[in-house]
């Protein structure tokens, strides 16, 4: 019990640990993480549907969204972004771990008459012929990569995108790292069952790491038949340091907004979004 304790209550080196797989590939986790996308008013695994419209239109006006528009949304869920700018004409690719989700994308799409390609695939690991205009990474997954993913992931949509392709992403500020304490939790069903649908005993350690600007969200989930544990990394940004990883893989960077929706950058905002284009 001892070496258990210790255990769950270690502190990692950061990104030293990958677990996103098994969250997404999980059976009773993604079938939560559905519902939440699908819940209009939260914002948790998507942003509230009126953000989600709201964006979609502004990507359409910002980016000359039309039939021609070749567009791939990297960790599309169950297709919120994808379903809506293929209502505005374009040729829409998605790229995510869940199945759960995509087969939710692609039922949809069949019903809204959309030619939308899904792609159940790390997108870490993509790999394709297809080129596009426009590369979606939104609900800040990049801070979720380690230094070397996201170095992988920049080279990746370099190599993807057309002769002035653009990317749009969104990340955590340094003012969104600097609200975040350490904490320790233990919990029955912690998260009101989200990760199983047994009785379970939940630990939650979040690590904070100072000088790299890393914030550690680490779930111990102690269940009668195992115990599995789940790292939840995110990197927080300046604005300098963002730039400088998507410039040093190609990218240039044209335009910082606070969210994908266009509201102008403010240096109290807790997130910030990124246009860099392929010269």
């Amino acid at each position: 019990m001892f070496d258990t304790l210790r255990e769950i209550f270690t502190r990692p080196a950061p990104f030293g640990v990958y677990t996103a797989p098994e969250l997404w590939a999980d059976e009773h986790t993604s079938e939560k993480m559905l519902e939440y996308h699908l819940n209009p008013e939260i914002d948790l695994a998507s942003r509230k549907h009126v953000f989600i419209e709201r964006s979609a239109e502004w990507i359409a006006a910002t980016f000359g969204v039309n039939i021609t528009t070749s567009i791939a949304d990297f960790g599309c869920g169950p297709g919120l972004y994808t379903t809506a700018l293929a209502e505005r004409g374009a040729r829409v690719t998605g790229i995510d771990f869940s199945s759960r989700s995509l087969r939710y994308a692609a039922k949809r799409a069949v019903e809204k008459g959309l030619q939308i390609r899904y792609v159940q695939q790390n997108y870490l690991d993509l790999e394709t012929e297809d080129r596009f205009d426009l590369i979606l990474l939104i609900m800040c997954d990049f801070c979720a990569l380690s230094p070397e993913q996201r170095h992988g992931l920049v080279r990746k949509f370099t190599t993807l995108l057309n002769p002035g392709g653009a990317v749009l992403l969104d990340a955590y500020t340094l003012n969104a790292f600097a609200l975040r304490e350490e904490t320790i939790r233990c919990e029955k069903n912690l998260l009101h069952g989200f990760w199983s649908r047994q009785d379970y005993y939940g630990f939650l350690n979040v690590f904070k790491y100072e000088r790299e600007k890393v914030v550690l969200d680490k779930y111990t989930i102690v269940e009668p038949s195992r115990t599995r544990v789940i790292y939840n990394w995110l990197q927080y940004f300046s604005p300098e340091t963002l730039t400088r990883e998507l410039e040093s893989g190609g990218l240039v960077v044209e335009h910082r907004l606070s969210d994908v929706a266009g509201t102008p950058f403010s240096e109290t905002s807790q997130e910030m979004a990124i246009i860099a284009r392929k010269p």
